[in-house]
């Protein structure tokens, strides 16, 4: 039977893959945004099977972002190995900009953040040569440009983490008056170096451009048939859009993967989990890459490399229930925000989370650089990632809310999107009773959260609320096919009830959300603005994807 690589890679909100390889074994480091740990860590011996093992950034190590609008955080990493060391190389949007980290292992512990404060631009990328120099390459602006953006090349001393020479200005873009160039990676490959970089912006017109020099600081000159890759020429029906954003490693047999990120794409234009890890096939021909030879586009599947040996240690993702009998989280739990009190435990064989004072929503603010680590910052949420089109989450919860005048506590389900878009499958109280209600989020917005003047109205629609006619835990789940939600209840899990049926996925996911993150189903408790103790119990969160 012949083995396939099978896209994506890895499913689920994993975007901006960055990937390096050591002796035998591949390794690839994801954006995570305001997620809680951040930068995740996969391993691989076959290009094929991916298996987390960590993550580079953690409250341990000096990790912060807030929980604002999703898509602030930590986003395009680049993970290289030199000389027996790991390094990471990443911008953290909501704490001091760019940083390196360092680990001998990439299962961890990483170093506290270097921060790099001679460097502001976005997606700072790592390069060490031949001669082991180390050389940043980011985007930067240059008002010469008709798009006002270059690329440059910094010398860095590594032993030191500091600037060691004269910043130079090394290509433009691919295109005039290219969107958003950005993602820069370099590569010395026979008697070149090459300049990989993405265009277009992380949308529909998501692109892969390449340059070159036969000097490491020259002026690289663009490849005549840049794109490289792109699929914005391929229409809605492709199931694959906005590849880009790529990297490339080489086996140790001499063949070339890329990496990139991609979409698949529900009911034409919902981009409901995100962008994700892709992989194709390239090949060196006449001196330059050529991706996914023959079709020129990312397949579903690919033959698996002969050469590499087959594994199938990858993460289970088909189903995946977590019963909380252990100490600790599952690595693939997540919180919004970096925590700095203690609103969670796992006790009894349960995960609690208290109700804290803000709630899951909240007036968005525009993306800055400056922590903000109050108290009133932590959201009680832990979530995963949506990674399948078809899927079911179901949890249990024991909760009642406070009925004494004046408390709004609630606690359940939520489906998160960016910028304020969810569901929430919550349990609270209404004159004195016990309600179950199902609310929909959504949010109109007036420019970008990363640039000046943006502003957001959200609105909170309750579809559907009834009393709860029993007492103790309640089962809630939600069954989603593409974008048609329909949500359950009951006292267990095989005679639950209709709650809602066809509730929208598209509300959460409109065209103007974007890809930059994906859909998170979770649990959460708060207080809606007032102070409580109060304390919701998860006994179990099972999600299964078809």
């Amino acid at each position: 039977m012949e083995h396939l690589i099978r896209n994506p890679i890895i499913p689920g909100f994993y975007p901006d893959p960055s990937i390096c390889r050591v002796g035998d074994d591949f390794y690839i480091a994801n954006s995570s945004f305001e997620l809680c740990p951040g930068i995740p860590i996969f391993h691989s011996k076959d290009l094929a099977h991916w298996k987390q093992i960590g993550y580079a950034m953690t409250p341990e190590n000096g990790f912060y972002t807030d929980a604002n609008l999703f898509s602030g955080g930590v986003m395009a990493p680049t993970i290289r190995y030199h000389k027996g060391t790991f390094y990471i190389i990443n911008c953290n949007f909501g704490d001091k900009g760019n940083f390196i980290v360092t680990a001998k292992d990439p299962k961890g512990p990483w170093s506290q953040p270097h921060y790099i404060t001679d460097i502001q631009d976005i997606d700072c990328s790592i390069f060490f040569d031949d001669d082991d120099k180390c050389y940043l390459v980011s985007p930067g602006e240059d008002k010469e440009q008709d798009n006002n953006r270059a690329f440059y090349l910094t010398p860095y001393d590594i032993e030191n983490f500091k600037v060691c020479g004269e910043r130079k200005k090394i290509w433009n873009s691919a295109m005039r008056g290219a969107w958003a160039p950005e993602a820069p990676h370099i590569y010395h490959v026979g008697d070149y170096y090459y300049l990989m970089i993405a265009e277009g912006g992380t949308e529909h017109n998501h692109s892969v451009m390449i340059a070159r020099s036969q000097t490491i600081d020259g002026w690289y000159e663009g490849n005549p048939a840049n794109p490289v890759l792109t699929h914005r020429h391929l229409g809605w029906d492709y199931p694959i859009e906005n590849v880009g954003h790529a990297d490339l490693v080489e086996t140790p047999q001499g063949k070339w993967y890329a990496v990139m990120l991609g979409v698949r794409i529900i009911e034409g234009q919902h981009m409901n989990m995100g962008r994700e890890s892709f992989i194709c096939p390239v090949e060196w021909q006449r001196g330059w890459p050529v991706f996914s030879k023959e079709t020129g586009k990312v397949e579903l599947s690919y033959p698996a490399d002969p050469d590499l040996p087959w594994c199938e240690d990858g993460d289970e993702i088909s189903t995946d229930r977590d019963d909380f009998d252990g100490k600790t989280l599952g690595i693939d739990w997540s919180f919004w925000g970096t925590p700095s009190e203690d609103y969670y435990k796992i006790e009894d064989s349960a995960l609690q989370l208290k109700c804290l004072k803000r709630g899951m929503t909240r007036k968005l603010q525009p993306v800055s650089f400056a922590p903000k680590t109050e108290k009133d910052e932590n959201v009680a949420f832990v979530g995963r990632r949506q990674r399948h089109i078809d899927f079911s989450f179901e949890i249990s919860m024991d909760f009642k809310a406070g009925t004494n005048e004046g408390t709004s506590e609630s606690a359940g389900m939520v489906i998160m999107q960016q910028c304020n878009h969810q569901y929430r499958f919550e349990k609270k109280s209404k004159d004195g009773k016990q309600i179950i209600a199902l609310v929909l989020v959504t949010t109109k917005q007036k420019g970008l959260p990363f640039m000046p003047g943006y502003e957001s109205e959200s609105t909170e629609t309750i579809l559907k609320e009834c009393e709860v006619e029993f007492d103790g835990p309640v089962i809630l789940r939600l069954e989603a096919k593409g974008q048609d939600y329909t949500f359950y209840m009951g006292q267990t899990a095989d005679n639950l009830e209709e709650f809602y049926a066809h509730a929208d996925g598209k509300k959460i996911n409109p065209e103007e959300v974007g890809g930059m993150v994906g859909t998170m189903l979770g649990m959460f408790a708060s207080g809606n603005g007032s102070e409580s103790d109060n304390v919701a119990k998860f006994d179990y969160a099972e999600y299964t994807g078809r």
